[in-house]
């Protein structure tokens, strides 16, 4: 299975696109698509997209970034370091989500990842955003004896 993703960098923020066993150009195409409709008026935000050199993203990809005023940069052959928040992503989903349970197929895994993405998007804290999720739904930490959310409990 393939899994098609996109990371907003400065708050960590994931974007599950989606989930096929073949890839291919127009299904890519559709997924960046899908992408911008999602991202709506906050697309105008974005500068660049860096991707992989996979065969998937064609020039009908890449356009329709570039209409929206997204750059696309390719990371170098053989350099899977210029994409590190991508592997770092790649290896925190597997390990918490894909190493522990047994996937039955496309719509399983589509399904996963969305849960699993509501939790790293609202709940998991990360450690470049000081603890806190990209967008969190409520507050990460009260205190049970005194219902602050300052650290740490000054109730008596």
């Amino acid at each position: 299975m393939y899994v098609l993703f996109a990371l907003e960098i400065q708050t960590r923020y994931v974007h599950v696109l989606g989930v096929t066993a073949n890839p291919d150009g127009p299904w890519t195409t559709q997924q960046a698509r899908n992408l911008l409709l999602d991202l709506g008026a906050r697309a105008e935000a974005f500068r660049f997209l860096v991707r992989d050199r996979a065969g998937q993203f064609t020039t009908a990809f890449d356009a329709v970034l570039a209409d929206a005023g997204i750059e696309v940069l390719t990371i170098p052959a053989g350099c899977p370091r210029a994409n590190a928040y991508a592997e770092r992503f790649v290896l925190t989903a597997r390990n918490e989500l894909t190493d522990r349970m047994l996937i039955l197929g496309p719509r399983h895994l589509q399904r996963a990842l969305a849960e699993y993405a509501r939790h790293y998007n609202q709940r998991r804290p990360h450690r470049s955003c000081d603890l806190q999720p990209p967008r969190p739904t409520g507050p990460s930490h009260t205190c049970q004896r005194c219902g602050s959310h300052a650290e740490p409990c000054s109730a008596a």
